[in-house]
Formats: structure tokens, sequence, C-alpha cells
């Protein structure tokens, strides 16, 4: 029995649907999602207006409000409740590093650039790299 579950989301479909079906197979588990911002680079595009923020923190916070607010309604509809962390970096390397401190990974298949074949070419796919690299089980959600 699972009682530490981690769940990897950003704003994409399949990553709702590994939310709810975290919840719904595992209604014992303590659910955390984690939304991961990433750091400022020239290859991530939306993460370089983090640069002119004065608190990065709060920046990443403020970012990752939205997905943290479609996830606590998932959670609701299932009378549940969830934890939310925020990472800040490179979102395969932030689940991998967390690993440790959960009994498994759910996670859905692709997240929100799965049609940016140039993204997924250089960075790669965050759910084939968890599910090759994580120290506990992972499960991909379609």
């Amino acid at each position: 029995m699972l009682s530490r579950i981690l769940v990897p989301m950003d704003d994409s479909d399949p990553a709702g649907h590994a939310l709810e079906y975290a919840l719904d197979n595992h209604p014992d588990a303590e659910v955390t999602v984690l939304h991961v911002v990433g750091v400022p680079s020239m290859m991530m595009g939306d993460a370089v207006a983090l640069t002119l923020e004065d608190d990065l923190s709060d920046a990443a916070a403020d970012r990752a409000e939205p997905v943290f607010d479609r996830a606590l309604e998932v959670a609701d509809e299932r009378d549940r409740e969830i934890r939310t962390i925020v990472g800040i970096g490179h979102p395969a390397r932030n689940v991998i590093d967390r690993a440790d401190d959960y009994d498994a990974i759910v996670l859905g298949a692709h997240g929100k650039d799965r049609n940016r074949a140039t993204r997924r070419f250089l960075v790669g796919n965050v759910a084939e790299t968890v599910s090759k690299r994580a120290t506990v089980p992972v499960t991909i959600v379609r």
C-alpha cells in the first residue's frame, strides 16, 4: 500500500488525469502535487521573464497558482486533501531529486509542450526521463 505519492503537474490534460488517477486509486495515500518553474536559460522561453523578478520564489509561486487551483478543484471533487509544492529548475530533475521522499510517482504521459518537437528533442520527455531514473515506482497516465 502506498502512503505518499508525488504527482508532478503542469497545465496539461494528462497531468490532470494523473492526479485523478492517484486520488481515485490510492484513497488512503497522502498526495503531493509538484509544479516546477524552469530557471532562466536560453532554452526555457517563459522562464527568461523570471530574471526580471525581485523574488524568484514568489514569482515561481505566482506561476504555480493556476496549476494548484486546478489540482485543488480535482481534489475537492473527490473530497480529498492534497499538499502542493513549487520546484524551480528542470522538471525531470526536480521530480527525480524528490523521489526518495515518496513511495511512488504518478505523472502524465505528456506535458503542455508535447507538440513542440524542438523542445522534446533538446530537453526530452519528462515522463520518459523520470521513469528511467526514479528510485521509486512510476505510473504514467495518458
